[in-house]
């Protein structure tokens, strides 16, 4: 270590363990590590922010998330919403917001953050606290019809989100997919966004939608080190336990290793360190390494004294352990994610880490603070009230200056510290210093001209009567014109989940190449042939492989690239097959949430083989590209229309496409 480094150590183990298994000595996976802080204590960047005003403030916003839900609920029977998750998640987030998450300037596009859907009202709670939304808005929430606040993320119901989420796993595949457009938009020439991170917030239940790993692949593959995944172990889904008989945090961490991300685990808070550093057996870390998922939820809920009969008790050298602390210690002794320093060192790291994405993994407790009768209990996802003593309760854990007479009132009241006060002014200083507020959605397009009606003469003059033309043939010319127009071409991106050949696009491999991070480092087998398969570090074409979801990702990572980058880029995404539709058309729904530009091309059933006769008369779909993103179907005839078209208000240029000729 000493004289050639950590890398040359590193090789020297990986290679003892290899000699260990040729001998047949069982060695274990080095993709799980024990149950503890990947940061030892030691190693810990310093916390630098002041702990005691960034505790008001959370409290604060835990308070008004809380109520927020709490008011809709009293007001309106079973509307829903969301107490438990961010009462979870308020440190990962207010340690983001207050130190990491940076905002739009007129100079930097900042950081772009896919925020876990059902923490939207602690997200909400904090921009009240900002002064960016008032009490009549937070009491809309969930009742968007007159202008509330809707429930998940939700750009086109709500400018003040960028990206759309919920629990589904869509925030995940996207924001892998958002950070490789962005690595692709450097390497075109098109936008500087070296600078930018893309921040996804998620819990450990969506990890078993199937889209939620989706992308880690690819983002461990390209080395995207400008992706943060913080994945909130609470343990808990909507039912019960995510993991009952197991643990969710060793499995997530050996399933990200394994694909080459940096995993950092923040398991235990800081009370936990002196009895680590005691630990000099190692009893203690091996009672974490076989303590499930469903215990520990268990120990969350029993009193100090249970804790310490059945983690301490059953070793005595276990219980000498922690026989200086009172039962009440015990009862103290928190979970990683809790801990603002715990979690700021790793968030640090993360930053820091280059070559591979880094994911977070943080254990926490679902309805932190929300008092007894709501933490880790199976229920907690579905409290959506809280009674009077329970709103007093949590009042007093949280010491806010609110009056028992307050609380016997129909609706609770929000709190806020005051324009004055310490809290507030601390607030506004840290994301100022850090480019202002997140979320928020600022469109800065720049104008392009269209393509003149040139590149559009070929296919609409038609082929006669007597020549057939598949649809295929002509949306491959089409696409072929405009990505040879000197204003919009280089800007035009096709997206092709590995239908290329199918479909006779494979024409444009050998002029436009195939995008790939570390360019093409082989000859391709069919080198010397006029249609071989070309890749490079700035190559054009998405090849995204067989994977539609993968593809819509990219779709709606290029078709926002107006919004989040101030960059029109043009969309063509060819969705081959009908049974692909499953995976696509729930993409198709966050793309239209998104207020997304673009259009995506489908080729009907059998269409390699199908003939179609040119015509005189095309029909086409139209699409705003500005909002409201209106869209009008429309027969026309090459000779009676002038180009470029525009829409039904004939208020602005439309994107394009062919249905059929």
């Amino acid at each position: 270590m000493a004289t050639v480094g950590s890398r040359r150590a590193q090789k020297i183990l990986l290679r003892a363990v290899a000699r260990a298994r040729e001998v047949g000595v069982d060695v274990a996976s080095p993709l799980a590590t024990d149950y503890t802080n990947t940061i030892p204590a030691r190693a810990e960047t310093p916390f630098p922010g002041d702990e005691r005003l960034e505790t008001r403030l959370r409290h604060y916003v835990r308070w008004n998330a809380a109520v927020m839900v709490a008011r809709a609920n009293l007001s309106i029977d079973g509307i829903g919403g969301h107490l438990a998750t961010y009462a979870s998640a308020a440190t990962l987030y207010e340690v983001g917001f207050n130190h990491f998450f940076r905002g739009k300037t007129d100079e930097s596009f900042g950081d772009q953050v896919f925020f876990q859907g059902h923490a939207s009202p602690g997200i909400y709670a904090r921009a009240y606290l900002e002064g960016r939304i008032d009490e009549s808005a937070l009491d809309g929430f969930r009742r968007e019809i007159g202008g509330g606040l809707p429930s998940y993320p939700h750009p086109r119901r709500c400018d003040y989100w960028e990206f759309p989420t919920v629990s589904m796993g869509l925030g995940l595949i996207n924001a892998a997919y958002q950070a490789r457009f962005n690595r692709y938009l450097a390497a075109r020439g098109i936008a500087e966004t070296a600078d930018a991170r893309v921040w996804c917030f998620a819990g450990d239940g969506e990890m078993d939608e199937p889209e939620s790993l989706a992308g880690v692949a690819l983002a461990g593959r390209e080395h995207l080190d400008n992706l943060i995944f913080v994945v909130n172990c609470n343990l808990q889904r909507l039912d019960g336990p995510v993991r009952g008989n197991a643990k969710i945090i060793q499995e997530l961490e050996g399933l990200f290793r394994g694909t080459g991300w940096n995993v950092i685990k923040v398991v235990w808070g800081r009370e936990w360190d002196p009895l680590l550093a005691a630990d000099t057996e190692g009893v203690l870390v091996d009672k974490m390494n076989s303590t499930v998922d469903g215990e520990f939820q268990k120990y969350r809920v029993e009193s100090g004294a249970y804790v310490r009969e059945h983690f301490f008790g059953p070793d005595p050298r276990l219980r000498r352990l922690v026989a200086h602390l009172s039962d009440s210690d015990l009862r103290r002794l928190r979970r990683g994610g809790h801990d603002v320093a715990k979690v700021y060192a790793a968030y640090a790291s993360a930053c820091d880490h280059r070559g591979a994405p880094t994911v977070i993994l943080a254990h926490t407790v679902k309805g932190w603070a929300l008092g007894p009768d709501v933490e880790a209990r199976n229920a907690t996802h579905q409290i959506k009230k809280m009674t009077e003593l329970e709103l007093r309760t949590f009042r007093d854990r949280l010491e806010l200056p609110i009056t028992d007479a307050a609380l016997t009132d129909f609706a609770p009241p929000y709190a806020h510290p005051g324009l004055d006060s310490p809290e507030f002014r601390y607030m506004m200083d840290r994301r100022s210093s850090l480019g202002g507020h997140l979320p928020e959605r600022r469109v800065r397009p720049k104008a392009l001209a269209l393509p003149a009606a040139e590149t559009y003469r070929e296919v609409l003059a038609g082929t006669g009567e007597k020549v057939a033309a598949s649809t295929t043939g002509a949306f491959t010319r089409l696409l072929r014109n405009l990505m040879r127009d000197p204003e919009i071409g280089r800007r035009i991106v096709p997206i092709i989940p590995d239908e290329a050949r199918t479909f006779g696009i494979d024409a444009l491999f050998r002029r436009h190449k195939i995008y790939a991070a570390d360019g093409q480092k082989y000859e391709p087998v069919d080198a010397d042939l006029l249609l071989s398969y070309q890749e490079a570090a700035d190559g054009q074409i998405l090849e995204e492989g067989i994977t539609e979801a993968g593809a819509m990702a990219s779709f709606t990572a290029a078709g926002t690239a107006y919004a989040t980058w101030g960059n029109r880029s043009y969309r063509s995404s060819s969705t081959t097959r009908c049974s692909d539709f499953t995976d696509s058309a729930i993409c198709c729904g966050r793309r239209a949430t998104c207020a997304l530009e673009g259009s995506c091309w489908a080729p009907p059933p059998g269409a390699p083989r199908s003939k179609a006769r040119a015509c005189s008369t095309a029909t086409v779909t139209a699409c705003c590209s500005q909002p409201p993103f209106r869209t009008c179907v429309r027969s026309i005839r090459p000779s009676h229309t002038r180009w470029p078209l525009s829409c039904a208000t004939g208020s602005r240029a439309c994107t394009v496409r062919i249905l059929k000729t």
